[in-house]
């Protein structure tokens, strides 16, 4: 980011569609059949944890969180994770990251999870979570699901299966 000149802000309901052409742009139509998509249209992602990354009133980035839950624990699912090809690489997709997280520890919320790169993830304090013990709600390879804990020693005792926050715990 030391080249251009970032701004982080709230998502706001009329980002919406332009996220959405962001990304279409980056993940194309095959988006829609990936595990963490499926999980995502089961519950709507939180304006208050989602953000924007803009240089001057360009959009060029976004991340949302959205409430799950992983058997009886409440969490947050993290993504899209969005960047413009463009602005990749400058620090960009790690400065929305870091605005999210500290954001929902700010709300008190325990754990984030995600489905993604643990080398890229890892830079904002991402670990792998051990095979078996949460499982996604589709085909998903194990090793890119990744926890986060925002409160040391949330994760510990947490396993089950992943589903919107929206569904009743049985």
């Amino acid at each position: 980011m030391n080249d251009i000149a970032l701004t982080i802000l709230p998502e706001t309901a009329d980002d919406a569609e332009a996220i959405e052409r962001l990304h279409e742009r980056t993940f194309g139509p095959g988006r829609y059949a990936k595990t963490a998509y499926r999980l995502r249209e089961q519950v709507a992602h939180r304006l208050d944890l989602s953000f924007t990354a803009r240089i001057g009133t360009l959009l060029v980035g976004s991340v949302r969180l959205s409430p799950v839950r992983i058997g009886d624990a409440r969490a947050l699912l993290l993504g899209p994770l969005t960047v413009e090809p463009a602005f990749r690489e400058r620090g960009v997709g790690q400065a929305l990251i870091g605005r999210a997280l500290k954001e929902a520890a700010d709300k008190g919320e325990r754990l984030v999870i995600l489905v993604g790169d643990e080398p890229y993830y890892g830079r904002c304090g991402f670990r792998r979570i051990p095979p078996g013990r949460v499982v996604m709600p589709g085909p998903v390879d194990p090793a890119r699901v990744l926890v986060a804990d925002l409160v040391p020693g949330a994760f510990d005792g947490v396993s089950g299966r992943v589903r919107g926050e929206w569904e009743q715990v049985s």
